[in-house]
């Protein structure tokens, strides 16, 4: 057995006896009833093994873990020109936070946070009808985890549309400033079927391998993004990628990654590995608790945190 699959088995096993799981995302009705009792993870290296462990293959609402690959299309489609409508700072509040919105002209604070990820969705949306534009994502996401069997789940999205309410003043205090330029419920309607995409812990840790290979696939040699838009996305992921939890989770992981109120963590060692960890209990913030602990304890026993290359000791 090699350290990584002894790590992981060894975590899993951890996971799935601990007692704090943290709060499932009871706003979401369909979201409310999730198991919080389960657990995946699933590591793939960079020679493409796979080491899985506890519920890897059980799908889950990845909701804001979309925004990594939303961002990655419009910067695709629009190149830099995309920070016109978006900043690149963290915000320092909740990720559905009208406050900061009203001080800044419209002008999200990132693309991560709820108002951020509605601009860069009505960017990903113009010129295409809303049934074309999600296609488009949820093609780009079966491409990249190399699997046609993933889906949008209905309904969560239905859920999630039933009581988006602040979503939905988000969206129209955008359209005020002219941040977003196609119909708001357009651009909303594409926005709650993307995060309500249905993944699981090895489907997410496929998706995300371009971000630890310099943007290429490696597997195929396909290239994502340049080297350097991957290295800017990675950027963002660490700042951003947990709201106002992005600091604690720099500090005890330190590792780029992105949460969602499912419970799914996308995280990326560069140049060694994709990392997706599920745990439906929340924090206070809104990510994962255990899928944060999960991360933590890998990091340090496979010494992966960019910010050094040896385990921590403390």
């Amino acid at each position: 057995m090699t350290e990584l699959e002894a790590a992981v088995q060894e975590i899993a096993a951890e996971m799935a006896a601990r007692p704090d799981r943290g709060e499932v995302a009871s706003y979401i009705p369909e979201l409310a009833g999730v198991d919080p009792g389960a657990f995946g993870i699933v590591v793939i290296d960079a020679d493409g093994n796979t080491v899985a462990g506890g519920d890897a293959d059980t799908p889950f609402s990845i909701q804001s873990i979309s925004k990594v690959f939303t961002l990655t299309l419009a910067l695709g489609m629009v190149g830099d020109l995309l920070w016109r409508r978006v900043g690149r700072e963290p915000s320092g509040n909740p990720f559905n936070s009208i406050v900061q919105l009203e001080r800044e002209r419209g002008v999200p604070r990132n693309p991560f946070i709820n108002a951020g990820a509605i601009a860069v969705t009505d960017v990903i949306l113009s010129g295409h009808q809303p049934r074309e534009a999600l296609g488009e994502i949820l093609r780009f996401l079966q491409f990249l985890a190399q699997d046609e069997t993933i889906y949008v789940d209905r309904a969560v999205a239905e859920s999630e549309k039933r009581t988006g309410f602040r979503n939905i003043a988000l969206a129209n205090y955008m359209k005020s400033f002219g941040v977003i330029a196609n119909p708001v419920d357009f651009t909303l309607g594409v926005y709650f079927h993307h995060c309500a995409i249905a993944m699981t812990c090895r489907q997410l840790a496929m998706a995300g391998r371009y971000l630890a290979h310099s943007g290429r696939i490696p597997s195929t040699g396909s290239s994502v993004v340049s080297p350097e838009r991957a290295r800017r996305i990675n950027a963002l992921m660490l700042t951003c990628g947990h709201y106002d939890g992005s600091g604690e989770f720099a500090y005890r992981v330190g590792l780029p990654g992105k949460s969602g109120v499912g419970g799914g963590i996308l995280a990326v060692a560069p140049g060694r590995a994709s990392i997706a960890v599920w745990s439906p209990g929340l924090d206070a913030n809104g990510n994962s608790h255990l899928g944060r602990v999960a991360l933590e304890k890998l990091a340090r026993r496979m010494g992966w945190s960019i910010f050094g290359t040896e385990p921590a000791s403390s």
